[in-house]
This record gives structure tokens, C-alpha cells and sequence, in this order.
């Protein structure tokens, strides 16, 4: 008898997924879908429920909610998923780390192919202006831009876990469905954004300059020790701007801003070079 290996059991395991994904349609777009709200909010599901209108849908969700994690990646314990759903075009798995690892978990382990688009959220708040930096719902993004795949971000003003996407949905399609169809530069993907309110169009912007204040709120404990819940109000330096995502927001406007995976300021290289070597 075959001594049985996990080195087997794993060819094994990735044969029959590849065989799942095989019944999937060759001819169809495959979107990958994320977030970092968790499995079960109401954004991812909609989202879901959007991209199987244009594609063949696998989604890699964390298994709860993962906000404010950035590109962080899981390293002092182990990563799993487990499957959730299968039906005709779709397939939903749960994972355990974050946002990032849902992406490099899906493209390394799990997809039959690069998929032709990732989408993330839609994130119950806004990344506008430097939330950017901080979510995790374009870390997962930027992920996937990193590795070649047009990506778009998704957020919504509305923190309600009930919140209404009616409104955004057309919006979120036509995106879609045009950077299905155009594809993205390498290195560059989109972080979009959606008003609480009834939206009037969509605006191209830029990220908005500005910063965060006051941003832990102090209690005590009942043995008499601080502790501090992170909160905060966003200051934004430029108000009168018209052509940053904060503006648009404020306007009742989508924002779509083109976001750059390279962090290095170029038009500084030439001024540090006399700087450093004066």
C-alpha cells in the first residue's frame, strides 16, 4: 500500500480544486472578491452579489472584521480557510488572517488562474484622503495591483452595518465592467468612494492632504487604570479644494481616485541627492 504523505494529501487537495474551478466558464471574467469587514457584512455580500452579474466569483474573506489592518500580513500563527459555499459561478471561502493574506492565500493556493479582476468591500466607512494608508480594504488592493491584476477599492460613508447600497450599485458596476474591459496600468489601481447621501455622479479626484486628530479617547477601569479607545477627527488641510475625494464625498459625489503602489517621491530624488551630498 501507498504510504499516504501530507505531501500527497496536498497534490490531492489542489487537484480536485483545480477541477472545481475547471466547471467554472472559461469564457467569463474570474473576480476575485475580498474585504475587511468579515465574511458576513452586508458590503461584501452586495459586492458578491454585483460581480456575479459580469463574472465567474470566488471570494477569500476574512472570518471577521480586519479594519484598520493596512497590508498586514499574518506571521506568528498559522493561516486557514475553509469553504463556506458552492453553487453554478460562485464559490465563498473564509479565512483567518487579513485582508492581504485572503488575496495572497487566493492567488497562491487556491485560483486555477489570475484572475481578471479584484475587487474589495464594499467597506462599511470611507477611505478617502489618508484613510488610504491605514485600511484594509485597499490593502488587499494594492495586493493584488502589486501582482499585475486590475483591483478596485469600494467604501461607502456609512458606518451602518444595515447600510444602503442601492444607490452606489450602478456606479460600482459601470467601474467594473470598464476596467474589465480597458484593464489598469501595472501599479496603479482605484480607491472608490461613495456619499452617505443621494449621489449626484461621479468625480475624478485626487487624495485629499490632511490628518487625523485627537485620536484616542481615555477611560479608567474599574482597578483605576487608563486605557484608550482609538477615535479622532479628520482634518482636512484643503476644504476649498475642489478636486480632491473629500470634496467630492462632501459633494454627493462618487470619488474614483487612481492609487500608485510605488511610495517613492520622485520629483525628491534630485533635491536629496544634493542634500545628502552638499
Amino acid at each position: 500500500m501507498e504510504k499516504i504523505s501530507v505531501s500527497n494529501i496536498l497534490k490531492c487537495s489542489i487537484v480536485k480544486q483545480k477541477i472545481i474551478y475547471n466547471n467554472m466558464s472559461q469564457k467569463k471574467p474570474l473576480i476575485l472578491v475580498t474585504n475587511d469587514d468579515g465574511d458576513t457584512a452586508k458590503g461584501i455580500n452586495v459586492l458578491t452579489k454585483l460581480m456575479m452579474e459580469i463574472g465567474d466569483v470566488v471570494v477569500m474573506a476574512p472570518d471577521g472584521p480586519r479594519s484598520g489592518q493596512s497590508n498586514a500580513l499574518t506571521v506568528n500563527h498559522p493561516i486557514r480557510f475553509k469553504k463556506l459555499e458552492e453553487k453554478p459561478g460562485l464559490i465563498r471561502y473564509s479565512c483567518n488572517g487579513t485582508p492581504t493574506d485572503c488575496v495572497k492565500l487566493a492567488l497562491n493556493e487556491v485560483l486555477h488562474r489570475k484572475p481578471d479582476l479584484v475587487v474589495s468591500g464594499i467597506n462599511h466607512g470611507s477611505n478617502a484622503a489618508i484613510n488610504v494608508i491605514y485600511s484594509g480594504t485597499m490593502g488587499a488592493v494594492l495586493e493584488a495591483c502589486e501582482n499585475a491584476i486590475p483591483s478596485i477599492g469600494y467604501s461607502i460613508s456609512n458606518f451602518d452595518p444595515d447600510a444602503d447600497f442601492s444607490d452606489f450599485e450602478p456606479y460600482i458596476l459601470q467601474i467594473a465592467r470598464q476596467i474589465l474591459k480597458n484593464g489598469l496600468p501595472y501599479g496603479i489601481c482605484l480607491n472608490v468612494n461613495a456619499p452617505k447621501a443621494a449621489i449626484k455622479g461621479v468625480k475624478i479626484a485626487r487624495q485629499c492632504e490632511g490628518h487625523w486628530t485627537k485620536e484616542f479617547a481615555m477611560a479608567t477601569d474599574p482597578h483605576g487604570r487608563n486605557y484608550y479607545w482609538l477615535t479622532g477627527y479628520f482634518d482636512n488641510h484643503e476644504p476649498e479644494a475642489q478636486d480632491t475625494d473629500e470634496w467630492a464625498l462632501a459633494n454627493d459625489y462618487v470619488s474614483v481616485v487612481p492609487t500608485k503602489i510605488d511610495m517613492t517621491a520622485h520629483e525628491y530624488l534630485g533635491v536629496l541627492k544634493d542634500v545628502i551630498w552638499e
